[in-house]
């Protein structure tokens, strides 16, 4: 069976709510991509400073301890890692509005269409 997706590519998704960051998980997963997660903004960069470098990153935008904003002004400082794709993933409905504050093009509305965002990583990740 091939897989639809981009196998091997790796996602780093950042989400606070376990039911959302298991089901975008097991979606990612079963069309092949190799999904690590962080549970809010300093467990990102944790992983990004010290595990091997994805391939694009899902990031909520509202999480404990640091959130997506916090952490997408900390990640554009590290210049070894400013070449990723960044998706915004959020629930609030100014979503485009923060997504384009923050110079992201791409962003999805929270409650997620797994399609949507099957076809949004898909083009992200070439």
């Amino acid at each position: 069976m091939t897989l639809a997706g981009h196998p091997g590519k790796r996602v780093l998704l950042v989400e606070d709510n376990v039911v959302t960051r298991e089901m975008m998980s097991l979606v990612l997963a079963g069309e092949g991509y190799r999904v690590a997660v962080a549970s809010n903004g300093a467990d990102a960069l944790e992983r990004l400073l010290h595990h091997q470098k994805p391939d694009l990153i899902v990031l909520d935008l509202r999480m404990p301890h640091m959130d997506g904003c916090a952490f997408y002004e900390r990640w554009k400082q590290e210049q070894s890692l400013a070449d990723i794709p960044v998706i915004i993933c959020s629930g609030a409905s100014d979503v485009a509005e923060q997504a384009h504050a923050l110079g992201i093009a791409t962003y999805l509305q929270k409650p997620i269409d797994c399609a949507q965002l099957l076809d949004t990583i898909r083009h992200c990740c070439h």
